[in-house]
């Protein structure tokens, strides 16, 4: 399994995925990416990419409420640091994807190990 917050970014393949103003301080938008479902959420003008699932029992994240950094599974509770990835509550015990993100001029991409 990738540890992706380890991963280095110049060793991505950056997607361009849309412009700032998609994405209000706040709020969060959901794309796709080969496939894979990823929620990305800007925090205080901080831009922070994680995938849109749940590592306990592999549904939907993305709508789940807002603590700080923190996203907790509508289902079950289970906290994950948006920033990383990491796993921070039961029942989740193994963390998710984050993913690179980078600003250029008003550009908003996205990096795919």
């Amino acid at each position: 399994m990738i540890e992706y917050s380890d991963i280095d970014p110049e060793k991505c393949e950056f997607i361009l995925i849309g412009n700032k103003t998609d994405i209000p301080p706040g709020e969060r938008i959901f794309i796709d990416v080969n496939g894979e479902p990823i929620v990305i959420f800007n925090i205080a003008g901080e831009l922070f990419a994680i995938a849109d699932i749940c590592s306990h029992d592999n549904n939907p994240l993305g709508e789940g409420e807002l603590d700080k950094f923190e996203i907790i599974c509508p289902r079950h509770g289970a906290r994950f640091d948006v920033r990383s990835g990491k796993a921070l509550s039961l029942p989740a015990v193994i963390d998710i994807p984050s993913y690179p993100v980078r600003t250029e001029k008003d550009e908003i991409w996205i990096g795919i190990p």
